[in-house]
């Protein structure tokens, strides 16, 4: 029996970089002999075992042979006769097919290590095709490295075209799809995940919402890019450099899903598009049973996001009806990522990268004053019922109001 560090944690030692999480593989060995050591089985369909003591993960050394649809159609077989390299081959990526012994040797049979010098994400053997999966898992991983400079070999991304085209996709389930977007929205480049997504042809595939969007033009004065699908990916990787929450990243991203349900005819510009969006996000978050927290604040960028690039100009009452639809005084946090995603959308335009965006701290500003009136001073001057509520909304929309004039000097005036 011989145990060897495997996959990510070799390749970020190489990369060097922190790594998580640290996987081992067995090579040698049976369940049997596995749970006399001490190990404790987890999972039924994979040979996999929690070390007694620190619970790291180590996995007996496997063969899969693809038998149906899907990333769960594989015949597994392990035993104490499977090599290391008959394991590693299984993998996706060479860089994640390398192997360390406890002495520190490397096994490296794909040339792992070369592509992690030349920065190439590649595949390790045709099987790749076998997994639906690794479309996902490959893109994630463009948008884990992008910033170090990797890129996609071409020979992988032609393999990717031909999964997307094969219709293996449709089998993943909308869980397997969403864990892998959600894990992308976090890395450090997540708009290159739908970038790639698209260059292989999954895109229309896992996201035909978003997909919609590449093609549709804009009005050029406000949108030097143009291109609506561009702009989404652009707003995307402003929200990137503004927040690490993926709710925001998610919401910003899908902010303009309706500019791809503009009648040609009305092109470039896009009216409603704000409510027209609302329909493609719910169909999405219901297909791929995304948690409601991502929903919800996309929901209300998607519907908000021209009045609060517009608030300067709206007026009290306007502006008391934007905090109410969007629930603001009871969930404050929530305006606030509104707002963030907002920002990125101003910002997500050719040559408006770095622009100002005095609009959130007025909003904030004015909600502030909403939620100072006194509740207890209007109760204490017997209204009750209805009543209570239209006097406790009357002395919310005067807070506005009469802070409205100064708030907007301070924070518009500046930027005129």
């Amino acid at each position: 029996m011989k145990t060897y560090l495997v996959g990510g944690a070799v390749r970020d030692q190489l990369l060097n970089i922190p790594s998580k999480d640290k996987d081992w593989v067995v090579v040698g060995s049976t369940p049997e002999h596995m749970l006399d050591l001490g190990y404790k089985q987890v999972g039924a369909d994979f040979p996999v075992f929690l070390h007694p003591k620190n619970q790291q993960e180590y996995a007996l050394a496997r063969t899969e042979r693809k038998q149906g649809h899907g990333y769960q159609g594989f015949d597994v077989q392990f035993n104490e006769n499977v090599t290391l390299e008959e394991d590693l081959i299984r993998r996706d990526l060479t860089i994640n097919a390398m192997a360390q012994s406890d002495d520190g040797t490397i096994t490296d049979p794909f040339n792992g290590q070369q592509d992690l010098k030349d920065k190439v994400l590649r595949h390790v053997s045709p099987a790749f095709s076998e997994d639906p999966l690794r479309v996902l898992r490959v893109a994630r991983f463009a948008a884990r490295f992008h910033h170090l400079g990797f890129t996609i070999a071409p020979e992988t991304l032609a393999l990717m075209n031909n999964i997307s085209e094969s219709g293996e996709l449709e089998h993943l389930t909308p869980e397997r799809v969403w864990v892998e977007t959600e894990r992308a929205l976090q890395e450090k480049s997540p708009w290159i995940y739908f970038e790639a997504l698209r260059n292989c042809q999954a895109l229309n595939v896992c996201f035909p919402e978003l997909n919609a969007l590449f093609g549709v033009p804009q009005p050029k004065l406000h949108h030097p890019e143009i291109d609506s699908g561009i702009h989404s990916l652009m707003v995307l990787q402003q929200a990137t450099f503004l927040s690490v929450n993926p709710v925001i990243r998610f919401a910003a991203l899908m902010h303009d899903l309706g500019k791809a349900l503009t009648p040609k005819e009305n092109w470039p510009k896009h009216i409603k598009h704000e409510v027209l969006g609302l329909q493609p996000i719910n169909n999405m978050c219901d297909r791929l049973r995304i948690p409601n927290a991502f929903r919800e604040l996309a929901l209300k960028t998607c519907e908000f996001h021209t009045h609060a690039h517009k608030a300067f100009e709206l007026k009290a009452s306007t502006i008391w009806k934007l905090f109410r639809q969007c629930d603001a005084l009871r969930k404050p946090q929530r305006f606030d990522d509104m707002l963030l995603a907002c920002m990125s959308d101003s910002r997500g335009r050719t040559g408006f990268e770095n622009i100002e965006y005095p609009q959130a701290d007025y909003l904030k500003a004015l909600l502030k004053n909403a939620m100072s009136v006194q509740i207890k001073d209007i109760v204490d001057k017997g209204f009750q019922g209805a009543a209570l509520g239209q006097e406790i909304e009357k002395a919310r929309i005067e807070a506005i109001t009469d802070t409205l004039p100064q708030l907007k000097l301070q924070y518009a005036a500046p930027h005129e």
